[in-house]
């Protein structure tokens, strides 16, 4: 396999999660009876440019169907994280009636409202139908199409040259990413700004967030790679910010290459010193994450089987791409995990891909009353553990296994 971004060959192993289905293809009752595509899931590291990478076997417009269940609204957290967003990005750069702002991925509206709210001029990029559908019921327009160089043009010529461009959870999720961030070079006015957010490779790495690896990441970034990959682009960094978001994320500001003026924030050398100090551009640092891996799928295993032989009632909370990376990679199937509880109309009453767990509504866990609740999308912790804060009144515990196994 060559790289996806500089074409070098790869040879140096990052991790091999074995094989799983596509980590967004939930199943409905009736094809529980019907066999499930299975794919290699396996990420190698590109010693030239650093770009961590899954090998490719799942088409992209399989994995991003028009029955893509994830919609961002359903967090709270992230919602408020959107809000912030809009509210900075408006005063930093001056953002009203006559901008316009274009966000790429906009899922079910979730930022665009708040924009939208403040008479800001925008538009939205959603290729999956069921998300679109959504943020369009929010009276907020959207092309329904995959992002590139193409798209981009047609844009511009059609008059939606972009003021701001947001991108968040994004940039990791396409096949092709010279021809996306190019993109946005085309699609950014002169003095335009393109933000993008993205889980920071070096907090995977740092806390073995290994779940956070499926089939729709096709890259998994840090600073080091993002800086070389937008330069080759026509896009020039000129700030970064980190983030708590999804583990540990960055918000990567970037201006065109070729009229951009912004000075280069002292921020953006920091990241990159504080990134070659911890190794990220040796072949060290990539190694040994496999048997980190294998230790948090082990933990939770035996915490599992041994709570199913002392007859203890155990559930899951989220049904997060993440947690069907964690459930496939460990062999979990309803008989250590008998259900899952999701808040998202969308994925209730379907069964998570590979494991085939079934997920219920919430009313489902205070009926139950779970000793143990399991908690997938470890990244909402905060949020959740208010959210279900009624599970110590029968004695309940949370459980999380990444990025160690810990009961709460």
């Amino acid at each position: 396999m060559k790289c996806r971004h500089c074409r070098a060959d790869l040879a140096l192993p990052f991790i091999d999660l074995q094989t799983a289905p596509p980590s967004n293809s939930y199943l409905s009752s009736e094809q529980l009876s019907a066999p499930e595509k299975w794919y290699p899931l396996r990420v190698q590291t590109c010693t030239a440019c650093w770009l961590v990478q899954t090998e490719d076997y799942a088409h992209f417009e399989e994995l991003f169907s028009s029955d893509y269940a994830y919609f961002s609204s359903f967090s709270s957290s992230w919602l408020q994280h959107a809000e912030a967003y809009v509210a900075r990005m408006a005063d930093r750069f001056d953002l009203g009636s006559s901008s316009h702002v274009v966000e790429v991925a906009s899922n079910d509206g979730y930022l665009l409202r708040y924009v939208k709210e403040r008479g800001i001029p925008c538009l939205g990029i959603e290729p999956t139908a069921s998300t679109a559908a959504a943020a369009r019921a929010r009276g907020i327009d959207v092309v329904e199409e995959f992002f590139g160089v193409a798209l981009a043009d047609r844009l511009v010529a059609e008059g939606h040259a972009a003021d701001l461009t947001a991108a968040n959870n994004v940039l990791a999720h396409v096949p092709d990413i010279n021809d996306f961030v190019a993109g946005f070079a085309r699609l950014l006015k002169p003095s335009g700004v393109a933000t993008f957010e993205f889980p920071h490779l070096m907090r995977l790495v740092g806390d073995c967030q290994f779940d956070t690896i499926y089939h729709e990441h096709f890259s998994y970034l840090s600073m080091t790679a993002v800086q070389r990959i937008f330069a080759a682009n026509g896009l020039a960094v000129f700030d970064v910010e980190e983030l708590p978001t999804h583990g540990g994320s960055l918000r990567v500001f970037a201006q065109r290459q070729d009229l951009g003026r912004r000075p280069v924030a002292a921020a953006v050398d920091r990241l990159l010193t504080a990134e070659e100090r911890a190794g990220a551009k040796s072949i060290a640092y990539y190694t040994g994450f496999q048997a980190r891996a294998e230790r948090i799928k082990d933990d939770l295993l035996e915490f599992l089987v041994k709570a199913k032989r002392e007859g203890k009632r155990i559930g899951g909370y989220g049904a997060a791409a993440k947690g069907n990376t964690l459930l496939n990679f460990a062999g979990v199937r309803p008989d250590l995990l008998p259900w899952v509880v999701d808040r998202n109309p969308a994925k209730r009453d379907k069964f998570l891909p590979g494991s085939r767990i079934p997920i219920v509504d919430e009313a489902h866990l205070w009926s139950e009353r779970p000793d143990y609740v399991l908690v997938l999308p470890w990244n909402l912790k905060a949020e959740l553990t208010v959210q279900l804060a009624r599970i110590g009144e029968w004695g309940g515990r949370f459980v999380f296994a990444v990025p160690r196994l810990s009961i709460e």
